[in-house]
């Protein structure tokens, strides 16, 4: 017997919205909705489009983020720079979770509803 992961559930205001929004940062897709309102996306279609990825579940609730994620992606990107400005073009904001005073090589951003994410640098660099 073993365990699979389903889904990463992302609690929200607006599971649309904000699945919407990770559709257009991560360039994925819409691959359901249930009649309550609850969002899936993921890098494609089916689970033989995209082994090893985990398909994120946006799940509405009335209470709004009041601390700092117990859990966050790390994004890895090919050019730290040029993402982190795409991402506030779509409208992430860059925050402040205590790495400020630390020489660090990520940015912490943070979706439209204040999930909180990592963009690291470029395998590369």
């Amino acid at each position: 017997m073993g365990l699979h992961i389903n889904s990463l559930s992302i609690d929200c205001r607006d599971a649309t919205a904000l699945a919407e929004w990770w559709t257009t940062a991560l360039d994925w897709k819409i691959v359901g909705v249930d009649p309550g309102g609850d969002v899936w996306i993921a890098p494609g279609t089916s689970p033989e489009e995209f082994p090893g990825a985990i398909p994120f579940l946006f799940i509405e609730t009335p209470d709004a983020k009041s601390t700092k994620n117990r859990l966050h992606l790390d994004l890895v990107p090919d050019d730290q720079d040029a993402e982190v400005r795409r991402l506030e073009g779509l409208g992430a904001t860059r925050v402040d979770i205590g790495q400020e005073n630390d020489d660090v090589d990520w940015v912490v951003m943070a979706d439209p509803e204040g999930n909180e994410f990592c963009v690291l640098r470029s395998y590369e660099g």
